[in-house]
C-alpha cells in the first residue's frame, strides 16, 4: 500500500539557490523519490528562481511556486502544502531547504502498512557533530516523555514514539483534513510547534523512524535550561528579526495552550534569558516581542 502512495516534498525557500539545490539532488538520489516536489520562493532576488526552474532529469514533478509575497518558512509551507494536496498527493514530506535527507530516507519511512493516523517522520542529524539538530522528545516507557541527543540515546527498535516532530514530517491528507493547513501567519519559528501540538491534540500520534535521517545544520550557541520540569532552549545570539519572531509566536502559542498566566511566564523566561545571555540591549526587542504575541499581532513584522 506504501508504495502506491502519492508523495509530495515541499520547502520553502529565498535567496538560497545552491541550499535549494543541494536538497533537490538529494531528493533526486533517493531509492523510493516522492512524485512530486514543490518549492515555494519567497521573491528571491538573485537566481534562485531561474537555478530551480532550469534543474532538468529529475526523477519526479517538479513544481517551483511563485510567492506573491514574502511569508517566510510558515507561509511558504502552507501554500506548497496546499498546492500540493490540491494536486492529488496523499501525503506530504515537510523539509528545510537545508534538510538534506539520506538515499533510504523516504523509503523507510514507507517501508511499514501503511496507518494515516501516525505522522512518520525522519531523524534529524547535524552532520558535523552527528548529535540530532534539536533533541527530540521520546517516550521514556512510563507515561511521559524524555529528551534524546542522539540516535544512540533512543529506545530500541525501529519506530519510536516521540512527542512532535516538523522538519522530516510526512503529513497524511487524514491529518491535514482533520487539523487544517499549517498557520502561514506565524512566519517563521513558530510553525514547528504550533502545527504538531494541533495534529497531537485531534489525537494523532508520531513515531520517529530510526533509518529514515536528514542532514541538517543545527544551532551553535543552543542554550538549554531546565525550569520547573520543563525545558527551555535559547540561541545565543540571534539576529533581532529571528528573536522577535521566536518570542512572539511562543509567546502567543502558549497562550492558547496553557492560558495567560503560563504565558507571562513564558514572556518573562525569554526577557531573563535575553538579559542574561545576550545583554541588557535585546530587552526592548523581547518586550516587544512578547506584547505582539500576547495581542495576536501575526504576520510578517514591521519594524
Amino acid at each position: 500500500m506504501t508504495q502506491s502512495l502519492e508523495i509530495a516534498a515541499v520547502f520553502a525557500t529565498m535567496n538560497r539557490a545552491q541550499t535549494a539545490v543541494s536538497c533537490m539532488r538529494a531528493l533526486a538520489a533517493q531509492t523510493r523519490p516522492p512524485e512530486l516536489v514543490i518549492v515555494a520562493d519567497n521573491r528571491s532576488d538573485d537566481d534562485t528562481l531561474a537555478v530551480l526552474e532550469a534543474l532538468a532529469g529529475l526523477p519526479f514533478e517538479l513544481v517551483v511556486h511563485r510567492m506573491r509575497d514574502n511569508r517566510g518558512n510558515a507561509g511558504g509551507v502552507e501554500e506548497a502544502m496546499e498546492l500540493a494536496f490540491a494536486r492529488g498527493a496523499d501525503a506530504v514530506w515537510i523539509l528545510d531547504d537545508d534538510s538534506w535527507p539520506r538515499k533510504e530516507a523516504l523509503a523507510a519511512m514507507l517501508e511499514a502498512p501503511w496507518d494515516p493516523r501516525v505522522v512518520r517522520h525522519a531523524l534529524q542529524i547535524d552532520p558535523q557533530t552527528g548529535a540530532f539538530t534539536w533533541p527530540l522528545q521520546v517516550a521514556n516507557g512510563q507515561g511521559g516523555w524524555r529528551l534524546a541527543g542522539s540516535a544512540e540515546e533512543l529506545p530500541e527498535g525501529p519506530h519510536i514514539r516521540s512527542k512532535a516532530s516538523w522538519t522530516g514530517a510526512l503529513i497524511s491528507r487524514e491529518v491535514r483534513v482533520a487539523v487544517g493547513p499549517v498557520n502561514g501567519e506565524l512566519f517563521i519559528r513558530g510553525e514547528d510547534e504550533e502545527y504538531p501540538w494541533r495534529i497531537a491534540s485531534a489525537g494523532f500520534v508520531f513515531t520517529a523512524i530510526r533509518t529514515a535521517v536528514l542532514d541538517h545544520p543545527g544551532p551553535e550557541n543552543l542554550v538549554h535550561w531546565r525550569l520547573c520540569g520543563k525545558n527551555f532552549f535559547f540561541e545565543r545570539g540571534l539576529a533581532d528579526w529571528k528573536l522577535y519572531y521566536k518570542v512572539r509566536n511562543m509567546v502567543w502559542l502558549k497562550r492558547r495552550q496553557a492560558g495567560s498566566l503560563r504565558a507571562i511566564a513564558l514572556a518573562l523566561t525569554y526577557a531573563m534569558a535575553s538579559m542574561w545571555i545576550d545583554g541588557p540591549r535585546r530587552l526592548p526587542l523581547a518586550w516587544r516581542a512578547a506584547r505582539d504575541g500576547w495581542r495576536g499581532r501575526l504576520g510578517k513584522w514591521g519594524k
